[in-house]
């Protein structure tokens, strides 16, 4: 990760919602959500913050040698959106400890804001990571 990576550093992305991000669509094998308003997932929502923090991090990372995976996520999720609308996601770099790195991210619809909230990040070299999974699956698997 670039040394210049630093807090204060602000970043936006743009993601138009499709239909399978609707609660019926994404839930589709669960009898009860199919009645269930057809509006943005939070679950689903939850990962277009997190795809958006990926996004701002991205010229500072040597990638794809240098990847990172989400730890903690601390969202509100306020209005519903349908799917069609387009969510603009902005963000900022409020810490930068080690390979640890947290945001501040907000969400808005073409209509009104739709979520706030923190977000947690760690800096993995995939190579590595990917041994250390390995060695779990293989351990799982005797």
């Amino acid at each position: 990760m670039s040394p210049t990576f630093q807090p204060g550093i602000c970043f936006e992305w743009q993601y138009t919602v499709p239909e399978r991000a609707t609660v019926p669509q994404l839930y589709h094998d669960t009898a009860f959500c199919l009645d269930m308003p057809d509006v943005l997932a939070t679950g689903y929502m939850v990962g277009m913050m997190e795809l958006a923090c990926v996004h701002g991090m991205m010229p500072y990372m040597d990638w794809p040698h240098e990847q990172s995976l989400g730890t903690m996520v601390n969202f509100q999720h306020l209005a519903p959106t349908p799917p069609g609308m387009t969510l603009r996601v902005k963000g900022e770099v409020i810490e930068v400890d080690g390979r640890r790195v947290r945001f501040k991210v907000e969400a808005w619809d073409d209509v009104e804001r739709i979520c706030e909230g923190t977000h947690e990040r760690i800096v993995i070299d995939p190579a590595r990571f990917n041994a250390k999974l390995a060695g779990k699956i293989e351990k799982a698997a005797a």
